[in-house]
């Protein structure tokens, strides 16, 4: 029982000297400033040749990212932004019930009142389209602006 426990214990202290945690290092060549995303992340990227994708990324090795089941490779990839789960929530949800709101209120005002409130539809549709395609108001790191990419190993 005791080498059991021992061994257990060699083993958990053995991952945790060797675990090591990767990232997307984003840096500005101009002013030299960095930021870093955590592997297991939510990004959205777009490469360049047009392709569009979201989700969470994982490192495969050195120069390949994986999300969603798709490799990039770090050359392809020409802007790239945070993509939080709790931000899109609160703004898509945000959006799309007030915009709900908005055109129940038009609709029920220019019934009931004044038929000019049916002018309300207006916003009250853009906002729930907006809503709808999730906007993202994370800053955008693109390579033309001077931002460099490079996947780093960050310890424990």
């Amino acid at each position: 029982m005791k080498k059991i426990i021992v061994l257990l214990i060699t083993v958990f202290c053995f991952n945790t000297v060797i675990a090591q945690n990767n990232a997307i290092k984003i840096t500005n060549v101009n002013t030299n400033k960095e930021k870093i995303i955590k592997e297991n992340r939510r990004i959205k990227l777009k490469t360049t040749d047009g392709q569009k994708i979201k989700g969470r990324f994982k490192v495969e090795n050195n120069n390949t990212l994986i999300i969603d089941n798709v490799r990039i490779n770090l050359t392809d990839i020409d802007e790239l932004k945070r993509n939080p789960l709790l931000t899109s929530i609160l703004v898509t949800g945000f959006l799309v019930y007030g915009g709900s709101i908005t055109l129940g209120f038009s609709v029920l005002v220019g019934v009931l009142a004044d038929s000019s409130a049916f002018w309300l539809t207006i916003p009250a549709a853009g906002m729930i389209y907006t809503g709808i395609k999730a906007p993202n108001f994370n800053k955008n790191h693109k390579m033309d602006k001077g931002w460099k990419f490079e996947l780093i190993s960050l310890p424990d």
